[in-house]
């Protein structure tokens, strides 16, 4: 009975191996294959790294697929086989003379261009100057409001990644909260100030990085090394470079560590009203004081008479206190009328630096920018080529990583002066997208996630002018006071080179507590005369009402012949009169129309009834509203 059991084990052994020997025979040929396909993916890694990584997103991001092709033999033809079979010649926009073309010489420039070319993607419409990044970040969450996160959310929809917004009790109908793929409300408007509160928010819903925009914490280095601490990235440069460039004494002692030129002053906080009497007395009046922890115009003032320097200093320290949380300020030479020029960075982590041109951001008023345009009527390619190295030598000499802008005065004499450093993207970024044809915020978030600068100095092209006017909910008649309120009826301009950045729409509300931004407009032309045409048609077209805006000014300015010669400086306002001519356009109370009445009244029923939607159990019949309408376009607003 043993052996008889023996014999069976036996028998079912031999069977097993058997069975065995008959898969190892069948799986040859795919170990084969295997083994070919990871020699010639290794081979790839090899000769064309930056080709490897983009093909590896490709295929992870399921835009490409290895042909079924491959699985049919054992043997793979060598590097070029394997790319044309399985890859390019599946591509739709490419034939097979390309094809050979660059086989027969991947080093040739023109390589990616094909292929880039070969996925549908249209590099004359957008370029992109970083190679892929690790891919790390899935979900952003964006610590802004308005315009600026609304174009945010759009970058990340672009790029793969989930948008996380935060709103106040007052935001809950905005776009931002539209079309975020996640929103949190913060309660009280100055909760975008509330780091830990918005940190939290990031890592309860596990956001892997947070987009700080413009304003609010963009450049506060606690809020960044809260971040770094809890394991979130900040995009932007590190919490101890944004200390280091936020402090204005210790930006500019880096700048003259790096050979960079600045204006004449204490290169120290001053200690004192007296310290600052002292130090204006060296250099000479005209001075100017400024707050060491920030910029935009707050706690900035100009002393032309050594009588006022106390007074001035007095206002400035309270100001800087009210809008930094420090009242530390230093003091410069004044530069009458001179031209304010600040060139767009893009740094990488790997020691890479460019510049993407400059922008001319010489129309302010109390330091405030109100226009911009690129490239700068007043720099000849000579000089724009030595502000520019200047910029990048100055990035490069302090280890900066990310976009950022380097801003400086230019002098009559055509001298430039390093001012500041912003650390964040800036309001008027869109000026450059428009001639450089770049996604500046796309880019910021590739270079967080790690990405290297794919392209040299010399590649940067900048085509046509693009001209930008900030259009604010202010009543530039009555001294720029604010103007808040319900935009009744928004219509922005359109047609060919106009571009709106905005989160404004019919029914808005410009609430008091935000800035008054309400739109950016850009416009773009093959020269500057084109720009400026089209700009005066855009603010033609522009309907906003509800609300008073800047319109006027910006007309105002696009008139004056000094302008259309291209002759700017931070004085313009002042030099042309344009704030007593502004108080002098009485602006005609005109009796409201009958379409107008219509449009005001079914707008705030409109809100009316959005707000009564939101009651439990109550349904607004969408007839009934349309009906209601009918009746009024009929006649129930005759005179």
């Amino acid at each position: 009975m043993l052996k008889g059991k023996k014999l069976v084990s036996k028998s079912a052994s031999l069977r097993r191996k058997l069975i065995l020997d008959i898969i190892n025979r069948a799986l040859k040929p795919l170990e084969s294959m295997y083994k070919a396909l990871a020699g010639s993916a290794k081979k790839t890694k090899e000769m064309f790294p930056a080709l490897y990584r983009h093909f590896e997103e490709l295929i992870k991001q399921h835009i490409i697929t290895p042909g079924k092709s491959i699985f049919n033999t054992s043997k793979i033809g060598g590097m070029g086989g394997f790319i044309t079979t399985n890859i390019m010649k599946r591509l739709p926009h490419i034939d097979e003379a390309q094809i050979e073309e660059i086989l027969g010489n991947p080093s040739n420039k023109s390589f990616l261009e094909i292929l880039t070319r070969g996925f549908g993607i249209n590099r004359d419409k957008e370029k992109t100057y970083t190679k892929l990044g690790n891919g790390s970040f899935k979900r952003i969450l964006i610590a802004n409001r308005g315009e600026i996160a609304l174009r945010i959310i759009r970058a990340c929809r672009e790029l793969g990644i989930e948008s996380t917004a935060i709103y106040s009790d007052e935001e809950k109908d905005s776009l931002i909260v539209k079309f975020a793929d996640k929103s949190y409300n913060i309660g009280k408007p100055k909760n975008y100030l509330h780091i830990k509160k918005i940190v939290e928010i990031a890592k309860q819903s596990e956001c892997d990085a947070i987009h700080p925009g413009y304003g609010f914490l963009s450049e506060n280095p606690k809020f960044a090394r809260l971040c770094e601490k809890r394991g979130i990235k900040f995009i932007g440069p590190s919490s101890r470079m944004i200390g280091k460039l936020g402090n204005k004494i210790e930006a500019k002692n880096a700048m003259l560590k790096a050979n960079i030129p600045v204006i004449e002053g204490v290169k120290e906080d001053l200690k004192s009203k007296r310290h600052a009497l002292r130090a204006a007395r060296r250099s000479g009046f005209p001075v100017i004081l400024k707050a060491s922890a920030g910029g935009g115009g707050k706690g900035m003032r100009i002393v032309e008479r050594e009588e006022d320097i106390f007074n001035a200093y007095e206002s400035a320290e309270k100001e800087a206190l009210n809008s930094f949380g420090s009242g530390s300020l230093y003091i410069e030479k004044y530069l009458e009328e001179p031209k304010h020029i600040e060139f767009q960075i893009l740094a990488d982590r790997h020691g890479n630096v460019i510049h993407l041109g400059e922008r001319d951001c010489s129309i302010q008023r109390r330091h405030q920018k109100l226009i911009e345009e690129a490239p700068s009527p007043a720099l000849d390619n000579e000089l724009r080529e030595l502000m520019g190295a200047a910029a990048v030598n100055a990035i490069k000499a302090i280890g900066y990583e990310g976009a950022g802008t380097v801003e400086f005065l230019l002098d009559k004499n055509r001298n430039f002066y390093f001012i500041e450093m912003n650390t964040r993207i800036q309001v008027e970024h869109g000026v450059t997208e428009m001639v450089t044809n770049v996604d500046l915020i796309k880019e910021q978030i590739k270079l967080a996630e790690g990405a290297r600068l794919a392209y040299n100095q010399e590649d940067i092209k900048v085509e046509g002018h693009a001209i930008e006017c900030r259009i604010n909910a202010e009543d530039p008649s009555n001294n720029f006071a604010p103007s808040p309120g319900t935009v009744v009826n928004y219509l922005p301009p359109g047609g060919p080179g106009i571009r709106i950045s905005s989160s404004c729409h019919t029914g808005c509300r410009i609430l008091p507590q935000f800035d008054s931004l309400i739109a950016l407009l850009i416009c773009h032309g093959k020269t500057r005369h084109e720009a400026i045409a089209r700009m005066r048609r855009a603010l033609d077209e522009f309907i906003i009402e509800g609300v008073k805006t800047t319109t006027p000014f910006h007309k105002l300015v696009l008139s004056k012949r000094q302008f259309l010669k291209g002759n700017v400086a931070t004085s313009f306002i002042e030099n042309n009169m344009i704030m007593e001519e502004l108080k002098g356009l009485k602006q005609k109370k005109e009796a409201l129309p009958k379409e107008k009445k219509v449009l005001i009244v079914t707008t705030a029923v409109a809100q009316y009834l959005a707000k009564k939607q939101d009651t439990p159990g109550k349904k607004i019949n969408p007839w009934v509203m349309a009906a209601r309408q009918e009746a009024m376009n009929e006649g129930s607003f005759e005179e």
